[in-house]
């Protein structure tokens, strides 16, 4: 395991030179909150990371509900029982297995992996515009129906899961990227996930800070470029199956 921190923030890198999974750890001033899970071999390091802090897990936040985000959660909840899991009423479906579709959604399958033996249920569903202590919560869907991602409105860090990811370069989900195609295999609708990407811009965030990869400082740039690049993949492209306006 590999920890960088950045202020509040603290990356907890599982695999960093193979196929780096990313957790992190927000410091609030009571306590820490956890976005994500990692692998399931990852909760010894994760709570060796949280005592470091020296301050109590507060909250588990999910971005979204895929195996390399929910590894280690049932680990973590044996010991942690009484620390509530949030995760969008989207993606809370998928906690369960459930890869249907709404109809008013993209119908293009749910892709990644899904849990089919996950334990943990929600203990608190979250939206749009919600706050988690320090934690702005911004919809952010694509890579699955109910991503989401998190502004800390102290610093202006974006916790992105994988709306976007850095590994080899700067890429919004459903990008194809050189030596590291799994995100964008994962990936449930492609528009969604541009749609969702276009958000950042506005938001400004001093640091991006995404599910696999390195985090990146001052990341206008590179978010406008991975934009562009994807418009250019993407614009032309109608996902199979899509039935609704594309953007």
């Amino acid at each position: 395991m590999r920890i960088i921190q950045k202020g509040n923030l603290i990356q907890l890198s599982f695999l960093p030179r193979l196929f780096p999974v990313n957790c992190y750890l927000v410091e609030e001033e009571e306590g820490v909150t956890l976005i994500d899970a990692a692998l399931p071999y990852s909760a010894k390091g994760i709570v060796q990371a949280i005592n470091n802090i020296g301050k109590p897990l507060t909250r588990i936040v999910l971005s979204h509900v895929h195996d390399d985000h929910v590894g280690s959660l049932d680990a973590l909840k044996s010991q942690f029982p009484e620390v509530p899991v949030y995760v969008s009423s989207r993606d809370a479906r998928l906690m369960e297995g459930d890869a249907s579709l709404d109809p008013n959604e993209a119908q293009t399958p749910i892709r990644g992996g899904v849990p089919k033996a996950l334990q943990t249920r929600p203990d608190v569903l979250i939206a749009d515009g919600d706050e988690i202590g320090s934690l702005l919560v911004i919809a952010t869907p694509g890579h699955t129906p109910g991503s989401i991602s998190l502004l800390d409105r102290r610093s202006g860090a974006l916790v992105v899961g994988d709306a976007m990811h850095t590994r080899t370069s700067v890429a919004v989900s459903g990008t194809m990227t050189p030596w590291f195609p799994f995100p964008a295999l994962a990936t449930w609708n492609k528009q969604e996930a541009l749609a969702s990407a276009r958000k950042f811009i506005a938001l400004q965030p001093t640091l991006l800070a995404a599910g696999h990869g390195n985090m990146i400082m001052n990341p206008k740039h590179s978010i406008e470029k991975a934009i562009k690049i994807a418009e250019r993949k993407f614009g032309a492209v109608k996902e199979e199956g899509t039935h609704h306006h594309v953007t």
